[in-house]
């Protein structure tokens, strides 16, 4: 059968957009299709102007700490209409770079929504518009979830804090992950009053316990109210702006309320199921370790498969399936050891186990760890602890975990996420040379499990 497209991939964001110009580049005829912008969540509304918007936030702790160097900075002032415009215009500089990576390769372009008919056909838009495909690959990544409450219509999302006109003076966010703590120091740092709401016990679930309560403490001191084990029952608009009722009796006034409990894979209404398409329980794609769902020609890759929805990875998945699909180099996703970061304030940056999880998988484990005040505190004055701890299994000596909390931890642990890959025992870091004065340093000098909480980075006491 003659197919219109070798290829065809429904959703430009990082995934799809690298598949589509791989296959292409190899010599496949690729079509692409995207209702909203080239691009996806990442550079849209995530990853790209989320980053831009933390850089933003934390001038003012820039200019606090300037003080104790000798700076006097008189007269500051924030502008959101500046901060975010000049984000719009990033955000739209980015776009034209991924449609003319697109035009370049010779991807045909479709904008419009697309959803399958059977395992070969597209639909595209509303009409009778369809086009044929010998494999299709899925990328369309996932969206924020809105929880199911009454007032819910009151909620925003991560992608509305990027259409804001002002800043609110007070903020409510339900949810204590990546999201809820990153957007709740951006909101902190351009001095909003925010309230954190989470029904747990601790914020950042799943993350090594010792990143959870040094981040919680440190963003408390910041001025961040986080209340745990708190489910709210109810929002209500009042005035101009909300309140929302918990369901232990009291209530909290905002002007504006967030939801940031989580994102869910976008399989709805792309005609899945139609053609055959198992999806788990809460959507997703199911797929094997080559990316490939249970229907032979169509793959999917990245947040819709919801096995770690993280940029890279769908980047990642998306190279390997045009190495398994057009390049005949059968290559299947790894996903261990990816590194990670939270970008609040403090900065949070991990790769491998927690010490909890590496306790359950490896049981007799050692765990180094460090907590001091970075040099540059010290003169600022900031009295802000950076956290740095290694989880090392006991039988190999191979390094199993690295965390970091403080400043430029995601910097750090890119570079330690190397050296897990490449399987680095206690014994090799304790080899490798100190780069001083840094903080870094601390990684490859820590001899003692549980070191003394006083040394600081950069100085002869870390020595």
């Amino acid at each position: 059968m003659a197919y219109d497209y070798d290829l065809f991939v429904i959703g430009a964001g990082s995934g799809g957009v690298r598949a589509a110009r791989l296959a292409a580049e190899l010599g496949a005829r690729v079509g692409i299709a995207e209702e909203y912008r080239i691009g996806g969540t990442c550079v849209i509304r995530g990853c790209v102007p989320k980053k831009l918007l933390v850089y933003g936030s934390r001038y003012r702790t820039e200019f606090a700490d300037a003080r104790g160097f000798g700076w006097t900075v008189e007269n500051e002032r924030f502008d959101w209409p500046t901060l975010i415009g000049n984000v719009h215009r990033e955000v739209d500089r980015l776009n034209g770079v991924y449609t003319r990576t697109l035009e370049k390769a010779g991807v045909d372009r479709f904008m419009t929504h697309a959803a399958l008919e059977d395992p070969h056909m597209v639909k595209l838009g509303n009409g009778n518009a369809a086009v044929s495909a010998k494999t299709i690959l899925v990328a369309t990544g996932s969206h924020p979830m809105i929880p199911d409450l009454p007032g819910q219509e009151h909620l925003i999302s991560s992608n509305e804090c990027f259409e804001l006109e002002q800043l609110p003076a007070s903020i409510v966010i339900v949810g204590a992950g990546y999201i809820g703590m990153e957007f709740a120091s951006i909101f902190r740092g351009f001095g909003v009053a925010v309230t954190v709401l989470y029904r747990g016990d601790q914020v950042l679930r799943d993350f090594d316990n010792d990143l959870r309560d040094g981040v919680a403490e440190a963003m408390r001191n910041r001025g961040i109210d986080l209340r745990m084990d708190t489910d709210v029952d109810r929002i209500d608009k009042e005035g101009s702006g909300f309140r929302v009722h918990l369901k232990r009796g009291d209530s909290i006034a905002a002007d504006l309320v967030m939801a940031a409990t989580g994102r869910g894979p976008t399989t709805s209404g792309l005609g899945l199921e139609q053609a055959g398409v198992e999806l788990g329980g809460n959507g997703r794609i199911v797929v094997d370790e080559f990316s490939k769902s249970s229907v032979d020609s169509i793959y999917a890759v990245g947040d819709v498969t919801d096995r770690k929805n993280l940029t890279p990875v769908a980047i990642h998945e998306a190279t390997a399936f045009a190495e398994t699909v057009f390049s005949n180099k059968p290559t299947a996703v790894d996903l261990t050891f990816i590194p990670t970061a939270v970008f609040s304030q403090p900065e949070i940056g991990t790769v491998g186990l927690s010490e909890e999880k590496a306790r359950e998988m490896y049981g007799m484990i050692d765990i180094y760890k460090t907590s001091f005040r970075p040099l540059r505190s010290m003169v600022s004055g900031r009295n802000e602890r950076m956290l740095m701890k290694l989880v090392i299994d006991m039988k190999t000596d191979k390094v199993l975990g690295v965390h970091v909390l403080g400043s430029d931890a995601a910097e750090i642990v890119q570079m330690a996420a190397v050296a897990l890959r490449l399987g680095v025992t206690k014994a090799q870091l304790d080899a490798t040379m100190a780069l001083h004065p840094s903080a870094a340093e601390e990684l490859v000098t820590l001899r003692h499990k549980w070191e003394m909480p006083e040394p600081v980075a950069g100085s002869d006491a870390a020595a």
